[in-house]
């Protein structure tokens, strides 16, 4: 359920994305937030997705008794500093850094987390202790894999946002395409674990 909440303020940023004319500057929101030249589908989706994100992160401070996990604090955040600047400035450089930075964060994160704890244990060990039954290179490895994940995010970020097709399609594999990466990975981790689940 907590998962599916996370994905809300994607599908907004993705709705108004997709249904508002770039040149459009009379979207309600616009009038609040301002309106640019030839960007405001992506400024009007912006607003939606900072609007939806405090919206579904505050529901999930108040359900989980006044608190918020490392990883919710930061993607809330990095949203509302890169959207608040992308709507003050009404240019959509910054918002398209956002999951750039997000996942270059996560990976190194990961990549760095056993230098960070007192056992020297990876986080993904941490996670997945449960589901899984490893050596500690097998730990490591799993480790590295899920620090690839994410570079792998932070580099088609940037292709999508940035390189391919001046941007045309950012919108679309902010709102899906990760989620499909995501997706894929884990099914073929579980596939690739397989002979090594707790619970066969």
């Amino acid at each position: 359920m907590k998962a599916l909440l996370d994905y809300i303020p994607l599908f907004v940023f993705f709705y108004l994305y997709k249904t508002t004319d770039p040149k459009d500057t009379s979207h309600p929101l616009l009038q609040i937030f301002g309106a640019g030249v030839d960007n405001n589908h992506t400024l009007t989706a912006t607003a939606g997705l900072l609007i939806a994100s405090i919206i579904v992160y505050g529901f999930l401070f108040i359900q989980q008794k006044f608190s918020l996990n490392k990883q919710q604090w930061f993607i809330l955040l990095m949203t509302v500093v890169f959207g608040g600047i992308t709507l003050a400035l009404s240019d959509d450089y910054f918002i398209r850094l956002k999951a750039i930075i997000i996942n270059a964060v996560f990976a190194i994160g990961l990549l760095l987390s056993p230098w960070f704890n007192q056992d020297r244990m990876p986080i993904i060990q941490k996670l997945f202790t449960p589901v899984f039954e490893l050596d500690k290179a097998g730990w490591q490895r799993l480790n590295l894999a899920w620090v690839g994940l994410f570079v792998l995010m932070a580099v088609l970020h940037t292709f999508f946002a940035f390189v391919f097709a001046d941007g045309k399609y950012w919108g679309e594999f902010t709102a899906f395409g990760d989620m499909m990466v995501m997706f894929a990975f884990m099914i073929i981790m579980f596939f690739v674990m397989r002979k090594h689940l707790k619970i066969q």
